[in-house]
């Protein structure tokens, strides 16, 4: 039987205090049961001698401290897991809300997991196709990476998230895949265009959806990236499937843990950000990879809004200095009517050349890869020359590069959320454009895939 407790002293925010507790441990699951007999979920946040600080999951709204009571259950914050959840639809804190009949779990696991052995973890090594040329072609996804997408307020990151999930795939293999999504503190628009995309296209057949909404508490949206990767390590690691998982928005993850700290009264670090906030943001981004001698992977792509557009605000710097690469959206492209408004210059894919290649992809990747980059960067720079200078400053070569970036936008990159394209046609596309560009020019490809590929690509 388990010992009730009726010593909440404060409660303060989303935080409770409880006196005169004893036996208890860091992470335990708390129940609290209200004055009127409505049941709350809550952890130990901390313990410091006989008190107890709980973090409430539902909030702290009409709580009586003198008729409330406390008991530990002795046991973490767990997850059911199933291969049932595939298709379903659950909140932050993995209650299915998708009106379908309840989970039977295969067993229960902490939601915290455990950190991946460095030893036994295996090189990300193989090639995803996103249908992304931007991404394919430039930036490529390798299983077991995380790579995030770093967007501003108001830009189409969750239509960028939606087509990955709808098209991504793993060229040559015949293991299962799915997709867990876990979405944070978004609105119910949001939500809902999620759920009818997934359902529309038939996605929904082959994931798992986590949805905290923002009118959910934010102590919540703690545990919704927590339960969603759980799912992913026991479909990825114990059923062997290779699982995406996307993670929108880790904003608003950051604002609940910062909101959490406030209310410890704990001394802030950047903007307010408490200082372990690299940490926390490792603990959820380390949990992507793969094992050896474990035929599953997971592949992550958090998604997170800079603040004011801002690089270096706390959020996208730690999680540039954790991740391996980056995807970001470019407020200019957005607006000159671009779809996806992806900005390959500053993006970058840190394990993309272990994915591409003969066999990968194909042989031209890297060499076409680099001067497509090259190509590119040379005709904005020449682009903004003649907005300075005029056309005539111009050589014929920063002409036919400011030709080729002007294309680049309008054809590889302007291709739409619907357009899926396979990574031969993202190929062949850049080798179409490259023909507006002298062939002496084109010194990052070497002569003999000049001589088989420039020839025939109209």
């Amino acid at each position: 039987m388990l010992k009730e407790y009726r010593s909440v002293q404060e409660v303060v925010g989303p935080l409770m205090i409880v006196e005169g507790v004893e036996g208890i441990k860091y992470e335990e699951l708390v129940e609290i049961q209200t004055q009127t007999g409505e049941k709350r979920r809550g952890r130990v946040l901390e313990i410091d001698g006989d008190r107890a600080m709980i973090q409430l999951f539902e909030g702290s709204a009409g709580i009586n401290l003198k008729d409330t009571t406390v008991r530990f259950l002795g046991k973490p914050l767990e997850l059911g897991v199933s291969e049932d959840m595939i298709g379903r639809i659950f909140d932050g804190l993995g209650n299915p809300i998708d009106k379908g009949p309840k989970i039977i779990p295969e067993k229960r696991v902490d939601i915290n997991g455990s950190p991946i052995n460095p030893v036994s973890r295996d090189y990300p090594s193989e090639f995803i196709q996103t249908g992304i040329s931007t991404i394919d072609g430039l930036n490529t996804l390798v299983r077991g990476q995380k790579l995030p997408i770093f967007s501003g307020s108001g830009l189409p990151h969750n239509n960028v998230a939606a087509q990955i999930a709808r098209q991504a795939k793993v060229l040559g293999d015949d293991a299962k895949f799915a997709v867990v999504f876990g979405a944070m503190g978004i609105t119910f628009e949001e939500a809902q265009f999620f759920i009818d995309d997934f359902t529309k296209t038939g996605a929904i057949d082959r994931a798992v959806l986590f949805i905290n909404l923002a009118n959910d508490p934010a102590i919540e949206r703690i545990s919704t990236p927590r339960m969603a990767l759980t799912c992913a390590e026991y479909l990825a690691f114990e059923k062997g499937m290779h699982v995406l998982v996307i993670l929108t928005d880790l904003t608003n993850y950051a604002e609940a843990l910062r909101e959490v700290s406030a209310a410890r009264k704990e001394v802030p670090g950047r903007r307010g950000y408490p200082g372990y906030l690299y940490t926390d943001l490792s603990q959820i981004y380390e949990r992507a990879g793969k094992i050896k001698g474990k035929p599953g992977s997971i592949t992550q792509i958090p998604i997170l809004t800079m603040p004011e557009d801002d690089i270096t605000h706390p959020i996208p710097d730690l999680t540039g200095y954790i991740t391996e690469g980056q995807i970001i959206l470019s407020r200019e492209l957005y607006k000159s009517g671009i779809q996806p408004p992806i900005f390959v210059i500053p993006s970058l894919s840190r394990l993309k050349d272990k994915g591409i290649g003969k066999g990968k992809t194909r042989e031209d990747h890297a060499d076409t890869m680099n001067q497509i980059y090259a190509g590119y960067a040379s005709g904005r720079e020449a682009r903004e020359l003649a907005v300075i200078l005029g056309d005539s400053a111009l050589s014929d070569a920063d002409k036919a590069f400011a030709k080729f970036a002007e294309n680049f936008d309008k054809e590889y990159v302007n291709q739409g959320y619907e357009t899926n394209r396979s990574i031969e046609e993202t190929l062949n596309l850049g080798w179409k454009l490259l023909k507006v560009i002298p062939r002496s020019e084109l010194k990052r490809i070497r002569v003999e895939y000049l001589d088989k590929y420039l020839a025939d690509k109209d």
